[in-house]
This record gives C-alpha cells, structure tokens and sequence, in this order.
C-alpha cells in the first residue's frame, strides 16, 4: 500500500475508534447535541470527538514533514503542522454523514485526500491519494474501507469485529440504464426541496419514457453524505448521483443553504479510478478548490456507457429548471 494511504487509513481508524467510544459511553441525545456553529457547517458533540484525534495526529505527522491541514471546523485557510514550507495539503471531513450518525441510524464516513501544497492554487484535481473509512452505528459489526491512489485504481476491504480485513470489490455497475437500479438525491432540508424533486422527476420521466409509476422502476437513496454517495457509486450499489443544491438555491434567490463543500467531494478520486463519472453542473469533469468553503454541485454515473446516454438528457433539464 502507498505509504501515504497507510497514513491516512491510520489516521480514521484512530477516528472510528474514538466514535465507537463515544458511542459506548453517550447516548444519542449527548452526541447529538449542537457544540458550535461555523461558516461551513454546524459541529455537533459526535464530530468534537472526531476533531481531537485528527488534530492530534497531524501535529505528530508534522514533527516529521510540515502540512497543511484544512478540514471542517478549522478557519478557511487552514492549519500548519510542522516548522517550515508544508509539503502536503490535507483536506479532511473527520465526520461525513454526521446527522444519521449521531442518531444511530446509518454510517457516516471519514473522509481525506491529499496533494502537493499549492497554496491557494491546489484543486482536488491535484489529488495523488483518498481514502475513506466507515463510521457506523453501534448497532453495526463491520466497517469498509476505500482508497485511491491516483493512476492505481481503487482498493478495498471490510473489517469485522475482531477479524482481520477481507478484500472487497471496489466495481461500479455497469448498467446502461437506471431502470431497477438505485439513484442517489441530495434532497435533505427545507429550501429546495420542491425544485429539486421536480428536476429529479424530469429526468427519470424523460429515461425511462413515459413509466408506468406503479411498477417501481427506479428506487431513489436521501443518503446524508456525499462521501456515502462516492462509496456507493464505487461499490456498484447506486447508478446515478445528483446535486443540484447550490443552483437550486440560487434560482430562488436564497442567499445561503447548506450544501456540499469541497471537503464533503475529496474521496471523488476513488470512484473515478473505480470507472465512475464524476462531473460538475456543467458537465465538466468534477473539481474544486481544496479548502473547506463553496458550495459545490456534482452529478455521478456509474460507468462511461451510462454517462453519455444520460448526460445530455441530463443538461437539458437542468437548462430547462434552472437557467
């Protein structure tokens, strides 16, 4: 394995430790509980657990090599570790999928990547490595882990309690329709919801040609956390990803909404390795920059096939609702 996706594997599996601890020893209520509020995203008690161990452990790394650290909670610019110019720049989401978390029902996940320092200029295509590590429920036995090393596909494996690692299949699916296949929304919170539901539907409408509504042709995942979207779309589990959160907002004039930041994207890479089609709203491939502010938007496919039928349906729609 890169020494680098060692370092960040270690570096959430100290995370989910510390989770899993905080689950044993709070109730839902305790790690639910708001602890401040920043620019980007409200920092509830479960993610302060998560935030000790990652400031701890890149204090350690830079004692050895000087980094930036950018993550959620920290000011935009970041945090140096180390004496010295920083070699790497970390961006990291200690907690993706925190809400479902905290309320025990469905797995967070911690998410990193990291690329050479180029100051304000690095971009989440400079990526070299991404990993990620399920954070699960308490009530759940097993974790997966993901990673990526640019150039090098995509690796997996699941861990269950008291075993060792077993090798998963990091394969999208190679389906070339949606139809019988799963399809992730970002459509949580109040705001959008209307707008959002009703480009979702055009779409589906227009690929599947006139369904029939009572046969369930295509089943839609609200997964809180964009890096779960990442995850199940390298997993072969969902085909379709949608986010159209900032647009939509912004067609209605809302001046603030919660959305997707580029730290809630920095495990893109490992779908894209995996054989996935990431792209922004326009239609390019997906990029931002690599800091913890800005709203992004994405669209994800499975697989290259299913991209170019639905992309261009896909654009259209959006042109129609939201130009």
């Amino acid at each position: 394995m890169h020494p680098l996706a060692q370092r960040l594997l270690a570096l959430q599996e100290q995370i989910r430790a510390a989770v899993r601890d905080a689950q044993t020893r709070h109730q839902s209520a305790e790690l639910s509980q708001v602890d401040r509020v920043g620019d980007d995203d409200t920092i509830f008690t479960i993610d302060v657990h998560a935030e000790r161990v990652l400031l701890a452990h890149c204090e350690a790394w830079g004692r050895e090599e000087p980094l930036r650290l950018c993550a959620e909670g920290l000011p935009q610019e970041g945090v140096v570790f180390g004496r010295g110019e920083p070699r790497w720049r970390l961006l990291v989401d200690p907690i993706d999928g925190t809400r479902p978390l905290m309320h025990d029902k469905r797995s967070a996940w911690s998410l990193a990547a990291i690329a050479p320092e180029r100051g304000e200029a690095t971009r989440l295509a400079d990526v070299v490595v991404a990993s990620m590590t399920e954070l699960p429920p308490s009530w759940q036995t097993s974790h997966a882990r993901l990673w990526s090393v640019r150039g090098g596909g995509s690796h997996g494996d699941r861990t269950h309690a008291g075993g060792h690692p077993n090798p998963i299949a990091v394969q999208p699916s190679p389906a070339k329709s949606l139809r019988f296949g799963f399809v992730a929304s970002c459509n949580f919170f109040l705001g959008a919801k209307d707008l959002i539901a009703r480009i979702e539907e055009e779409i589906l409408r227009r690929h599947l040609d006139l369904p029939e509504p009572w046969r369930a042709e295509v089943y839609t995942d609200l997964y809180m956390s964009s890096g779960a979207q990442i995850a199940e779309l390298a997993l072969g589990r969902d085909r379709f990803a949608l986010d159209v959160r900032p647009r939509a907002h912004a067609k209605l004039g809302q001046a603030r909404a919660l959305c997707s930041h580029p730290y809630d994207l920095c495990t893109a890479l490992i779908a894209q390795e995996a054989g996935c089609i990431i792209t922004d709203l326009d239609g390019a491939t997906f990029d931002a920059a690599m800091q913890t502010t800005g709203d992004v938007g994405w669209i994800g496919y499975a697989n290259a096939e299913l991209a170019q039928r639905l992309q261009p349906l896909v654009e259209a729609v959006l042109r129609q609702f939201l130009n």
